[in-house]
Formats: C-alpha cells, structure tokens, sequence
C-alpha cells in the first residue's frame, strides 16, 4: 500500500483529521518579460510537450486554457505520478490542481508580475492530508519533495526565459 501511495497509484482521500499545510511561497527574479516567461511555462502543456520533457510530463487532454497532465517524479526508487489539472490566465497566472497523487489535495499558482526589466514569478500553494499527526508527517515528507520538484522546474523555467529573452534581444534589428 505504501508504495502505491508514493507512486500515486492511491490516493487515500478519507476526509477524517484533514491537514492543510503552505506550499511555499517560493519566488524567482527573471530577465525576461512577463509573456516571455508565461510562454515558456504554457508552452508544453498548450502546444506540443518537447522530448526533452517526455519523461517529465504527458498532456492526457488539452483544451484552450486547461489541460489534464500527468507529472511524472522520481521519489527515491519510486517514479511518483500525479495527475492534475493545468488551468492558464494569459499572462499572469498558472493554476494547478491535483487530482489524483500522494495525498488528498494540492492546490498551487504561479503568479507573474512585470517588474522593471523582467519579471517577478512567485509559487504558493496548499497540500492536504488525512489521518491527523500520521497524515501532518506524511504532508511534511511530501511537501518536501513537492517543494523541490517546483523549485527545480521553476529554475529551468526561468534559465530558459532569460535565454530566449537574450537571443531575442542580441537578434539583429533588435535594440
């Protein structure tokens, strides 16, 4: 059952001694504009998901401004997989909702912000979880690796961002 659980093949939602607990907030400082840095985060969930992310990332749906996605982590000697849904707000945000993983519920955002001569990404969210004390250290477990899943996605998101935006800008014709 445990491995079940971490590989996101269970989802115990029982609705008894619920747990919320802060996903972040984490922010980032892009040299990038602000449609920039949303067009590389949409890219491959509206568009089409580049090999690179296969391993990462499946489109199992696609709509104009949502998407149901499978996210592929590897947790220890596990690959955990969740399945949410992507919702998109041109440029500004980035909504994601789990529904089906780990634990019971995960609700997260990325907020973009025009800031001078870029922009400002900021990731906050919740996760819940059952079972009380059991299910606060599960959260804690889970979190962690969800915090740093994010973290390391969001950097290469905005080392992508910033080096587009500098081809951009290096393109001739361009000041």
């Amino acid at each position: 059952m445990y491995v079940a659980v971490v590989r996101g093949a269970l989802t115990l939602d029982l609705g008894v001694g619920r747990s919320v607990r802060r996903l972040g907030p984490l922010s980032w400082s892009i040299a990038a504009p602000r449609d920039l840095v949303f067009e590389v985060i949409s890219a491959p969930y509206l568009g089409r998901t580049p090999r690179a992310l296969e391993p990462k990332l499946r489109v199992l749906e696609r709509g104009h401004d949502m998407v149901l996605a499978e996210h592929y982590t590897p947790v220890g000697p596990f690959v955990a997989t969740t399945l949410e849904t992507v919702r998109f707000e041109p440029p500004e945000r980035v909504h994601f909702r789990l529904a089906r993983g780990p634990v019971p519920s995960v609700v997260e955002e990325f907020r973009l912000r025009e800031v001078d001569g870029g922009t400002e990404l900021e990731y906050r969210g919740e996760l819940a979880t059952d079972l009380w004390l059991l299910g606060r250290l599960w959260g804690a477990a889970v979190a962690r690796a969800w915090e740093a899943t994010v973290r390391t996605s969001l950097d290469a998101i905005a080392t992508e961002a910033g080096r587009r935006a500098a081809a951009r800008s290096s393109a001739p014709g361009t000041t």
